[in-house]
């Protein structure tokens, strides 16, 4: 632990960080009253004339910490500032060398559509959702990070706070704020031991590829953190900021259905929500957040304005992945339908597709130019459902969905743009290099091929996961009859 003889000491020694790593500054300091809302505390980092202002936190027993990712090789310096005289003023510098192998960086819009890492590698995101994974018990977490180490999955939609619903009636260990003798929460303190695991997690996360999509809010709630005052609303997201936004996979998720826990709530929730309290949260996420990670916030029935500057992508519910193409043109945004039912058997008509119609789903989605997710709800006998409390896969998409995955990445998606012949036939182009043409259901395909070269034919059955080559297609018109239903034309230039 550095105090401050350690922070002055610091400056005669090289302290280094990979670009995207983290650094941390930790700081001895008062521990009376609550230093959760007594003590303010922030850093500003200097490199040539960029400038980086992040606020620390309190991690409990005297400890002060600061996180710090930065984006710039080269050396930084810093100092801190705050109303504690024993915090303020430290000084020391940092060299920022080449990141990590396999670090590339957060995720970040390009191209006003599409999605990449900050160093230009392609990310295209195939996502999955564990509501309440951290909340569960230590061997079904490691479970669930051993399941997700062998599946297609690189963005996790996930919970901060617990989940009280349908499958979830068990008590967490561990909650983010402190409970007190008489079971309420203590909404001024939080709980490091919860935030110290929820970081832990988010790492791991990180080690696998995989974004962490943290929901911040939802009305799923028996614990009253749904129906906290304006004041803890934002103290808590504050604290969010302060603790995880150094970390280049965390995204922020302002709430799952946030129209839910508008006042009144919707049955079977709690909320006491305000529409211009989520117009407040995502001013608190831009100005303070200082990587200016992805923004986003879920809807059920009402859906928030994605136009908003504030929005980085529309996260969307909904079943109708036909109208993707609508949705670009409405929101000019990244487009992931991060909720499009589940594939399981559960009595809910929400969790009830079939592994066929999930990878149908992804399959429109992902040719009208947008990104989609998976979930899965199997009825399991003690309540172990993926969709929320993680543990394994036993559905038939995730394979077909990394086999989409796999094709997807092989192509250009930021360059391609999305064409519907139809609602039954869905096509990605980049006119004179490469055609996608998707066929949900049996019948004709007509398509004009640009240009003045010959096309490779390939016919990719997307749920048996098998291709045939057909003989080279000439430019003009095109025609093919499919008998099946789930097939992609694939059309690359000869060159």
């Amino acid at each position: 632990m550095l105090g401050s003889t350690s922070i002055i000491s610091a400056q005669k020694k090289q302290n280094t960080v990979p670009k995207w790593g983290i650094f941390t500054i930790e700081l001895k300091g008062p521990s009376s009253g609550n230093p959760f809302t007594d003590i303010e505390l922030s850093a500003v980092f200097r490199k040539d004339l960029k400038e980086v202002k992040v606020n620390g936190f309190y991690d409990g027993d005297g400890r002060y910490l600061i996180h710090f990712s930065p984006g710039e090789e080269g050396i930084w310096i810093y100092q801190t500032k705050s109303n504690s005289a024993i915090l303020s003023g430290k000084t020391g510098k940092i060299k920022c060398i080449k990141p990590e192998e396999r670090n590339h960086g957060p995720v970040k819009v390009v191209n006003t559509y599409y999605l990449e890492y900050e160093d230009g590698t392609p990310y295209f995101s195939v996502g999955t959702t564990c509501y309440a994974w951290i909340h569960q018990p230590e061997d079904l977490q490691q479970l669930t990070l051993k399941t997700l180490a062998s599946s297609p999955f690189n963005k996790l939609r996930m919970c901060i706070f617990p989940k009280s619903y349908a499958y979830n009636a068990n008590e967490p260990d561990r909650f983010p704020f402190i409970r007190e003798k008489d079971s309420t929460f203590n909404f001024s303190r939080f709980d490091p031991v919860f935030w110290r695991h929820l970081e832990k997690q988010i790492v791991e996360l990180g080690k696998l590829g995989i974004q962490a999509d943290l929901i911040l809010f939802h009305g799923y709630d028996r614990w009253g953190f749904s129906e906290m005052d304006d004041s803890s609303d934002d103290r808590y997201i504050r604290y969010a900021i302060s603790r995880l936004a150094a970390y280049n996979n965390v995204w922020w998720s302002l709430a799952n259905e946030f129209d839910f826990m508008l006042t009144p709530p919707r049955q079977n929730h709690r909320g006491n929500k305000q529409l211009d309290d989520w117009d407040r949260f995502f001013l608190i996420l831009q100005q303070e957040d200082p990587y200016q990670r992805m923004r986003s916030i879920h809807n059920g029935h009402l859906w928030y304005d994605h136009t908003k500057t504030w929005v980085t992508h529309a996260s969307i519910q909904s079943s109708d992945l036909a109208k993707g193409i609508e949705f670009r043109n409405k929101y000019k945004k990244p487009i992931i339908f991060d909720e499009c039912r589940y594939e399981g058997n559960i009595t809910q008509g929400w969790g009830r597709l079939s592994g066929k119609e999930m990878v149908q789903r992804f399959w429109i989605g992902v040719t009208s130019g947008c990104y989609v997710g998976h979930g899965e709800t199997f009825m399991h006998p003690q309540d172990i459902i993926w969709w929320s409390k993680g543990g394994e896969l036993h559905g038939e998409s995730p394979q077909r969905i990394a086999y989409l995955r796999r094709i997807m990445e092989e192509v250009p998606f930021k360059e391609l743009v999305p064409v519907q012949l139809s609602n039954n036939i869905f096509i990605l182009e980049k006119p004179e290099q490469i055609y996608l043409v998707y066929v949900n259901e049996p019948g004709q395909v007509e398509i004009k091929l640009e240009g003045q070269k010959s096309y490779n034919v390939d016919v990719i059955d997307t749920w048996n996961m098998t291709t045939k080559s057909l003989a080279p297609a000439k430019p003009g018109i095109f025609n093919y009859n499919t008998s099946e239903g789930g097939i992609l034309i694939r059309f690359t230039v000869i060159r």
